[in-house]
């Protein structure tokens, strides 16, 4: 009994050491435990596969099989699926199948969580056929469907693009007496949102509550994302405030996503309302939800605001990330504050961003928006990255200083280079050309941009 509790504690201590990360201190107290008596057995070793797995790689994990088998310890089929697991997670489909025949050699036969990981490789292969082919053999087979097995397949299908295919299998399940839960639900109304089905995701929120589940903060924000992205804004915060008067819970995303949305639509008072009261619930804020608090204050002017969160995130022990700072640069350039940018921007190079391609597509916009072309100019040419919108911008604000014949040249440029560039772009120095007295050279530009288009393909 004594020897059963040692051991049982000694792996919730490797089991805590690895979910720490402390792989070698967990191989330390592994062998510490052997020195005193307390040996490891199949449940310590299928813990360290795990772990192998994760944080260093299947064939790390795969090597302890061969320590099991020296410690005179037979695998089992926690063994082999967490070897699964391992190679799904890289998409290892060989691996995945060559476990599956070793399995079956040892006579340790595949049991649901072993088809339902392999289901889950294929379907992360973008190989939607032969996991539903995998999906078959289970429901044919000797195993019985679990949960997750459907969650799985309805996952799938809707990141593969057959949402309607996961709603029709979920209809039918429901007929067999399925009884779906919220994490099924959940899937449902992501897949529906993403194909921008709105009226089945509100059908399929309606029947949440119906059936005695609360929609938590994913169902609603998956929503509340998908009426904002078709800029449906009205209806999103009709969404949000029926939730409020439900009394149902939802989190800092939430609250930032209808902030965003509303500070792209000019309703920044509102925005500032909902920041007031996601303040009062005391949510934790993390970075996404001061990016977005940050953005709400460069959209209104309020820089001396937006640099106090900064030094807040410093003083909580968080880091910036590259969006941080691309939202204040592109504040201070549509504020007309070019030095403050250029500052910023400096800044950002000494904190070792490796690229700042947006960032610096924000500070050649501001430069030309002040009228600052020239130096706008020497920014492009002394970037090592560039984009459509690199381009896209001189381009359209060159035309707008009626400099048509460097604006035709950097346009040619970015064509030859294989990169598209927005056809209004394109069309203001056609236009500008013309209108200027050079019908002749906009005729031979536009042969040449045909030109430039059949060579990219």
């Amino acid at each position: 009994m004594g020897r059963r509790l040692s051991t049982r504690l000694f792996n919730v201590c490797i089991a805590s050491l690895c979910k720490a990360h402390k792989l070698e201190k967990a191989e330390s107290v592994i062998i510490d435990g052997i020195r005193l008596g307390v040996l490891p057995d199949v449940v310590t070793y299928n813990i360290l596969i795990d772990a192998y797995c994760r944080f260093i790689g299947f064939d790390a994990g795969y090597s302890i099989l061969h320590r099991m088998r020296e410690a005179g310890l037979t695998p089992d089929i926690i063994s082999y699926n967490s070897l699964l697991a391992g190679a799904t997670r890289n998409c290892q489909i060989d691996q995945s199948l060559d476990l599956f025949d070793e399995m079956i050699q040892r006579g340790i036969p595949p049991d649901v969580w072993s088809y339902n990981t392999l289901m889950h490789c294929f379907f992360k292969l973008g190989k939607p056929d032969v996991a539903n082919k995998v999906f078959k053999d289970i429901i044919l087979g000797e195993h019985s469907p679990s949960t997750a097995t459907f969650n799985i397949m309805m996952n799938g299908l809707c990141k593969n693009g057959y949402t309607y295919n996961a709603l029709m299998l979920f209809r039918n399940l429901q007929r067999h007496g399925f009884e779906p839960g919220l994490v099924t639900y959940n899937i449902l109304v992501t897949g529906l949102c993403k194909i921008g089905r709105l009226g089945s995701a509100r059908r399929i929120l309606k029947e949440i509550g119906e059936s005695g589940h609360i929609p938590n903060a994913i169902t609603y924000t998956t929503v509340l994302k998908c009426f904002f992205r078709k800029k449906k804004f009205l209806e999103g915060l009709e969404l949000l405030s029926e939730m409020k008067s439900k009394g149902y819970t939802y989190d800092g995303f939430a609250y930032c996503t209808v902030i965003g949305a509303l500070v792209k639509i000019g309703k920044v008072k509102e925005a500032a309302e909902y920041m007031m009261d996601m303040m009062k619930t005391g949510i934790e804020l993390d970075m996404v939800t001061y990016n977005t608090l940050i953005n709400m204050y460069c959209k209104t002017g309020e820089f001396e605001e937006a640099y106090k969160l900064l030094d807040e995130i410093e003083k909580k022990g968080l880091e910036c990330d590259r969006y941080t700072h691309t939202i204040m640069i592109d504040g201070l350039c549509k504020a007309g504050n070019i030095e403050g940018a250029a500052q910023h921007l400096k800044y950002m190079n000494m904190l070792g961003f490796d690229s700042n391609l947006v960032a610096l597509n924000c500070f050649v916009d501001g430069l030309c928006k002040v009228g600052q072309t020239d130096d706008a100019m020497k920014v492009y040419k002394s970037m090592e990255v560039r984009d459509s919108f690199t381009y896209s911008s001189l381009v359209q604000n060159l035309c707008r200083e009626r400099r048509y014949h460097s604006a035709a040249k950097l346009l040619l440029s970015c064509l030859r280079s294989g990169m598209k560039i927005l056809k209004s772009a394109q069309r203001a120095v056609l236009l500008g050309l013309r209108h200027s007295g050079f019908p002749g050279e906009a005729k031979k530009l536009k042969s040449k941009i045909r030109i430039a288009r059949i060579l990219s393909h």
